[in-house]
């Protein structure tokens, strides 16, 4: 029987993704349960599709743990805890949210496996606007991987030219200057809205996935990529993903 024709539920979603773990909150009752399991797995049936890769890239080959309705916190939709590596969602207000933390959990696996002796608990991006060094193979050369996924983050957080901070960014910082708060301009809040943006504009069936990233309110503030760079960073990562998803679909 194939995953399609069975009956969707968590158990089956573990089970096709290898993912670590899946946790129900306490208060989150059958039929939701049921309805959250079918949104899930379409969601990351979509996800798949856009990164042209194996359920194992989902899952970051089995080291994600996945929470719905648990651990949340007051006013927050969705969050991505770095120390355990779950990936959560709110009960009623986390549909939309799952590729934006999906990226987080994705920046963070990648921060020691791309770049040398840093901390476990940074991510990727962050590691890469640090000028952290990059991983190099035997050959003294970073994974070409690795420089395709640098050259996401480049154009995600500088401009054409690489010498002054992209539209993204100066929207980011305006943004957190009004609101007095330092989140829109961190390089993993930038990644992951411009990853959100690119999975958007792949136009997947799934609003679970993600929605927003074109005419939301942060969409006219500015904070998603616009434009040219809006194009160009799709195409870096549609660079990145296409090449990694081949290599993984051959393991």
């Amino acid at each position: 029987m194939s995953f399609h024709q069975a009956v969707i539920n968590f158990v089956l979603i573990r089970r096709q993704f290898d993912f670590r773990g899946i946790e129900m909150g306490r208060w989150v009752t059958p039929e939701e349960r049921d309805r959250a399991a079918v949104n899930f797995h379409q969601a990351l049936e979509d996800l798949m599709t856009v990164l042209q890769g194996p359920e194992l890239l989902i899952s970051l080959r089995g080291t994600l743990g996945l929470q719905y309705g648990k651990g949340g916190r007051p006013g927050v939709a969705a969050h991505y805890v770095p120390a355990t590596r779950q990936l959560s969602l709110a009960k009623n207000a986390g549909a939309g949210s799952l590729a934006h933390e999906w990226f987080h959990a994705f920046d963070h696996y990648m921060g020691e496996k791309m770049f040398y002796q840093i901390s476990s608990s940074r991510f990727a991006s962050e590691s890469w606007l640090n000028d952290a060094k990059l991983q190099l193979s035997r050959n003294k050369q970073p994974h070409p991987l690795n420089l395709l996924l640098a050259e996401c983050f480049k154009t995600i957080m500088l401009n054409e030219q690489g010498n002054e901070p992209s539209d993204l960014f100066k929207a980011s910082r305006l943004a957190d200057q009004k609101l007095k708060i330092v989140y829109y301009a961190k390089p993993e809040e930038m990644s992951a809205r411009a990853f959100e943006a690119f999975v958007e504009d792949t136009k997947p069936t799934s609003s679970f996935l993600v929605k927003g990233s074109r005419h939301s309110e942060e969409a006219k503030m500015g904070l998603y990529p616009q434009g040219e760079q809006r194009h160009q960073v799709n195409q870096a990562f549609q660079n990145y993903f296409s090449l990694l998803g081949r290599a993984l679909s051959q393991i």
